[in-house]
């Protein structure tokens, strides 16, 4: 499976079956993790088999039920891009997840964070989780989808997730495709893209709260899509090709 048909088979998962990951499952969600901590001076750990920190969500979140493995994603707190890369980074273990034929949910901060296995070093933040497993099957997948439905907007035309001064090339518009399937909170999309003067930016209303995790996300489905490029970090950067 190839990272845009990750983007394209990517959908929130509430609804777990309690069952250990397979070993190549755990072998290569680690090793990405690994990965993305060296890259982006994060600290993300796959959790298995934990599922305390999720006790006390079925009521508050939506319905969570049989999760009992997930990453937790953390880094220094005076880093004033951690949430930004956090979204990024962990979309990029979202989307193998995905390839490895597992369900993800990202959960920011509804979960109990006393119970969590992992707990902030000295000078951390604990972000978010990234919730990991076998999606569930039967009467409890039905559940889900209708919770699903009651909870969540539809998401955003693409020609309103842009503006442009001139006609934007193929490839920023093949970018905007993967935006509107990038996971958001509570599904609002809040990352806007410009086209002016032969330049792509992506900016969100306020970086300063969760809203830089979606952009974080946004920008790496982009990135997947546009093939030839990188985004600089922080709001308001610019797409170099």
């Amino acid at each position: 499976m190839t990272d845009l048909e990750a983007i394209e088979r990517r959908v929130s998962r509430r609804a777990y079956r309690p069952e250990p990951l397979e070993p190549e499952q755990v072998q290569a969600l680690e090793l990405l993790a690994r990965q993305c901590s060296r890259d982006a001076e994060l600290n993300i750990r796959l959790v298995q088999d934990d599922p305390a920190a999720f006790r006390s969500l079925r009521r508050s979140y939506g319905m969570f039920s049989g999760v009992r493995h997930y990453f937790a994603m953390a880094g220094s707190s005076a880093d004033l891009c951690l949430n930004e890369k956090v979204g990024y980074y962990g979309e990029k273990l979202v989307l193998e997840a995905t390839k490895l034929g597992l369900g993800t949910c990202w959960v920011g901060g509804t979960f109990d964070r006393k119970r969590c296995a992992v707990q902030p070093a000295a000078g951390e933040e604990l972000v978010c989780l990234i919730v990991a497993g076998k999606p569930a099957t039967g009467e409890a997948a039905g559940k889900e989808r209708l919770v699903y439905r009651l909870a969540h907007r539809s998401a955003k035309p693409v020609e309103q997730m842009y503006e442009a001064a001139s006609q934007p090339p193929e490839w920023f518009l093949e970018g905007m495709w993967a935006v509107q399937k990038a996971p958001s909170g509570f599904n609002r999309q809040p990352v806007r893209f410009t086209w002016a003067n032969g330049e792509a930016t992506a900016q969100v209303p306020d970086y300063a709260t969760h809203q830089s995790i979606d952009l974080g996300i946004a920008k790496l489905h982009f990135e997947l899509a546009a093939e030839r490029g990188q985004w600089g970090v922080g709001n308001g950067a610019a797409f170099r090709r």
